[in-house]
């Protein structure tokens, strides 16, 4: 990173901006002053780098955070000259090492010692990635791990079953085979990172590695584009996933589909699929742990006299439940192993019984409720 420059003020977020907020605004930035939307713009090329720079570090959650600590500091300030000549950065109790700079001499960037870590340029490009230049990716890489959240219906979701799913996924162009070019047309190294996929940008000791905005990472560029994925090398792909879900499956449940990601690259495997399970309510059941609760309407008749209701499991057996004289509206009646069964342990059926009240009665019903009430003793 440059000297003085703040990686808040490049993306224009606040310090305290959630990373969602850093990675929607960088994606609005990036987008903006892409090469590809502003050719012939130098000023926007370099935006370019200064906002692809900046993602490096925040859009990375230890990184950031190192950041934020060298910021509070003082690291990224400019460097005051002390009374009767050198210099000092914003680090208390850091100097220059011994040998590195003649009497007198204002010390660079990277002289500064920070507590026997060594200089800043040496801890900066040790955080951040700075160093030599990586070479451009030759090896197979694995394909990309996909993340969704996939809605089951209840019963699926207790009992197990299998749903299809349909996802959106990076695969590598078909046509070109990953390279990004036209049948036919002439490769040639990258002009812009001289064939190496990546351009570093900062001074002094410390230099940010980013992907080459002109070749996207590949080092080197086609006299003509494969049209099928705009010289990509990938293109967004829909794919259908038959999901067994697991019997006991609960919402924030997961499980992790090794192969069904997206394409590898260059012959590599590919990835993961993640699936996070949100498990839809049901009119009938809930459940609490692996107990099944059935809500069972009853009217006050039943609940006064005494009856007999009928339930079904979740196998679609029936079972029969005595409801005494009396009872009262949320009493549950417990019918054991009849619940939801996950890792070789199995729940209980809770029958919750619900009293309605009945609407709408006409003058004689009314009038035998009454005469009911004053003979129990009962106030209305």
């Amino acid at each position: 990173m440059a000297q003085g420059k703040d990686f808040y003020a490049v993306l224009g977020v606040s310090e305290k901006a959630t990373a969602d907020e850093i990675k929607k605004q960088y994606r609005r930035l990036a987008k903006q002053h892409h090469p590809d939307s502003n050719k012939g713009d130098a000023r926007s090329g370099e935006r370019f780098k200064e906002i692809s720079e900046a993602y490096n570090v925040l859009g990375d959650a230890k990184k950031r955070a190192q950041y934020d600590e060298m910021r509070r500091l003082g690291a990224f300030g400019d460097f005051v000259r002390r009374p009767g000549g050198g210099a000092t950065g914003g680090f208390r109790g850091a100097g220059p090492r011994p040998g590195a700079r003649a009497s007198g001499t204002p010390p660079k960037f990277e002289e500064f010692d920070v507590g026997g870590f060594g200089g800043l340029g040496d801890l900066f490009s040790s955080m951040f990635g700075g160093g030599a230049q990586r070479q451009r990716p030759t090896e197979p890489e694995k394909g990309q791990s996909v993340e969704t959240t996939l809605e089951v219906p209840f019963r699926v979701a207790a009992v197990g079953g299998k749903v299809p799913v349909e996802l959106e996924v990076n695969e590598e162009c078909a046509v070109c085979g990953g390279s990004g070019a036209a049948k036919g047309a002439k490769i040639s190294s990258c002009p812009e990172c001289g064939g190496r996929g990546s351009i570093s940008f900062g001074q002094g000791g410390f230099a940010v590695n980013r992907p080459c905005p002109m070749c996207l990472g590949k080092g080197s560029v086609a006299s003509e584009k494969c049209h099928n994925c705009e010289g990509l090398g990938a293109k967004r792909e829909r794919k259908k996933v038959l999901i067994t879900v697991p019997p006991g499956t609960d919402t924030d449940g997961k499980i992790r589909l090794k192969g069904q990601g997206g394409r590898g690259v260059r012959g590599g495997p590919p990835g993961d699929l993640v699936i996070t399970f949100k498990v839809e309510p049901d009119k009938f059941y809930s459940r609490d742990g692996l107990d099944l609760i059935a809500h069972v309407p009853v009217n006050i008749v039943q609940a006064t006299l005494g009856s007999t209701v009928s339930v079904k499991t979740l196998d679609e057996k029936k079972v029969t439940i005595g409801i005494p004289a009396g009872t009262p509206s949320g009493k549950r009646f417990r019918v054991r192993g009849q619940g939801i069964e996950k890792d070789g342990k199995k729940g209980d059926l809770l029958v919750e019984v619900r009293v309605d009240a009945p609407h709408d009665l006409s003058d004689e019903a009314r009038a035998a409720m009454e005469a009911f009430a004053t003979k129990a003793g009962l106030k209305y």
